[in-house]
């Protein structure tokens, strides 16, 4: 699908391992003709890891969409109103996250988003990236599995030896996935083995 016309909101909650395998995604929408809205959690706004610093994902963020960050509640609300989005996508998608977002709670910009596109019953996203996914969160991802205009990005065990409850999506599916959705199906299989 070329995403002329098509404005995709792109999440990242704090899986700050997954960062670099998404980058190349957004490359990826915005190659394609895509505008992309960048959101964040407060956790790549401030937390610098192994993985990279604050500072650089930011950068990075900017510099291939060409956008501002969303970063705060206050500013993610006016997203739900606007109707600025045809597909918000979260990837990675914690378990935090998925845990808050199954529970209605809305303490982020990136939940703010979420809610504001599931108000307007468009479709939404999900890049699970959690070692509790076979835990306490799979009740989690069971309710929103079953959610109205909740799609998710096929997803399997990461290291099921070491890992056993450990999930993640196969981030290079997320465009294929958000085409799905935009069309009101599921990206099918859904549950793949991740090498």
């Amino acid at each position: 699908m070329k995403w002329q016309g098509k404005t995709v909101g792109y999440a990242l909650s704090g899986s700050h391992c997954t960062f670099a395998e998404v980058m190349p995604v957004i490359q990826r929408f915005v190659d394609e003709g895509a505008n992309v809205v960048p959101i964040v959690t407060q956790t790549l706004l401030t937390t610098d890891t192994r993985f990279g610093t604050a500072a650089e994902w930011q950068r990075q963020l900017t510099s291939i969409t060409g956008n501002d960050i969303i970063s705060t509640i206050v500013d993610a609300e006016p997203l739900g109103p606007s109707k600025l989005l045809d597909v918000l996508v979260i990837a990675p998608c914690t378990g935090n996250t998925t845990s808050k977002l199954a529970n209605a709670q809305t303490d982020s910009p990136v939940l703010m988003a979420a809610k504001a596109q599931m108000r307007n019953q468009r479709p939404l996203v999900l890049a699970i990236s959690t070692n509790d996914g076979l835990g306490l969160n799979a009740a989690n991802i069971a309710k929103l599995l079953v959610c109205k205009n909740v799609y998710f990005v096929p997803f399997g065990q990461d290291n099921p030896i070491q890992k056993p409850n450990s999930l993640v999506a196969k981030m290079e599916l997320v465009p294929e996935t958000c085409e799905a959705a935009l069309n009101g199906k599921q990206l099918q299989p859904l549950l793949v083995e991740r090498a």
